[in-house]
Parts: C-alpha cells; sequence; structure tokens
C-alpha cells in the first residue's frame, strides 16, 4: 500500500516568496508584515506559504539566509587575499537594500524571541562558517597554517574568526554605515592575520 505524497515544492514559488517577503519588509517594517500580504504579493495561496512556512519568524529568516547563501570563497591563491576578497563581498551583500533591511528587522527582533535567535544561528551563522572553514582548509593545503589536532580548539577557532570577520563587517557597515573598500579589507586582514604590528609596517 502505497502512502500517499503532497506535491513536491517548487523551487520557483520558493524564490517568489522570499523575494516578496524581503520587498514587503522593507516597504512595511516587521510589525505591520503579515503572512497574507507576502501570500498576495508572491501570487500564492496563503495555505501554500504556511505549509512551507508555519510562522512569520521562519519565513524571514529564511529570506535572509538565501541572501548569505549567495557568498563564496573564491581561490585567489593566498589566505590574506582569499580573506580580502570574502570581506568586500559580504560588504557589497551587505549594502544591499533588501539584506540591510531584512537583517536589521530580523536581528532587533530576535533579541526579545530566544526561538528566532536560534533559527538565526542555524539558518545564517552556522551555514555561513562553511567560508571560514573552506578558507582555513585551503590555507593548511598551502602551508600557510598549521593543522589543529584537537577538533574541538579548531571548531572554537572556527567560531572565533568568524565573529571577528562577521563582526567587523556587519559593525562598520550597518552600525557606522561607513562603505567597505579594498584598503579597509586589506588593513583589517593584516590585522587579522598579523596583528596590530601588521598594520603599522
Amino acid at each position: 500500500m502505497c502512502s500517499r505524497r503532497g506535491r513536491p515544492r517548487s523551487a520557483e514559488a520558493d524564490s517568489a516568496i522570499l523575494a516578496a517577503t524581503r520587498a514587503a519588509l522593507g516597504e512595511l517594517g516587521w510589525s505591520k508584515l503579515t503572512m497574507g500580504d507576502v501570500a498576495t504579493r508572491a501570487g500564492v495561496a496563503k495555505t501554500t506559504l504556511y505549509r512551507r512556512w508555519p510562522a512569520k519568524s521562519e519565513l524571514v529568516v529564511d529570506a535572509v539566509a538565501v541572501l548569505f547563501d549567495e557568498l563564496e570563497l573564491p581561490d585567489r591563491g593566498s589566505l590574506a587575499a582569499d580573506v580580502e576578497g570574502v570581506v568586500v563581498q559580504f560588504a557589497a551583500l551587505l549594502e544591499r537594500p533588501e539584506t540591510k533591511t531584512a537583517l536589521m528587522a530580523v536581528v532587533a527582533e530576535s533579541t526579545r524571541d530566544e526561538a528566532l535567535r536560534a533559527r538565526i544561528r542555524a539558518s545564517i551563522v552556522d551555514r555561513q562558517k562553511r567560508l571560514v572553514l573552506l578558507g582555513r582548509e585551503r590555507a593548511q593545503s598551502r602551508g600557510e597554517l598549521p593543522r589543529e589536532p584537537d577538533a574541538v580548539r579548531a571548531a572554537r577557532t572556527a567560531d572565533l574568526i568568524f565573529d571577528v570577520i562577521a563582526g567587523a563587517v556587519v559593525h562598520r557597515t550597518l552600525v557606522s554605515a561607513v562603505p567597505v573598500d579594498e584598503e579597509w579589507a586589506r588593513m583589517f586582514t593584516a590585522l587579522l592575520l598579523g596583528g596590530l604590528a601588521a598594520v603599522q609596517d
């Protein structure tokens, strides 16, 4: 006896819903954003929307997360060049109006919602740590960084690197509202990799 299965999810519908969510969030803000408005903008039934995302918080986080999934770490030949490249790319993503509005709204709301904070960690932070892990692996393969035999310590180091890069770029771009240019990225990378003495050379 075969069990019944629901309709497969449509990637096109998902993309339309997430884009509509970011547009609505930018125009209406978190408090006025409704699932009904998103469904109307995306041209889907509310039942379709609720089957995919039972709550507004889950929908908005996923709408932001898909933007961060665009980030890549192209191999530029050295650890410093790789870091500089991803910093500039990350800053450019944050400067996009849809990213800026959506991210700031969901982070602000998460200060009052532990479940939302957990979803942000799982859907955005943890997924983007892949860039740190990839960059470290490349650098170790080139002989630029030593291998870390202690897996727990290696994981904590990766967390720290992610926090430093993400924190600095988010603060400069969204809090200070100062553009990240190639020179800033170079100086920041020198500080990250070599300490204060490297910046003063």
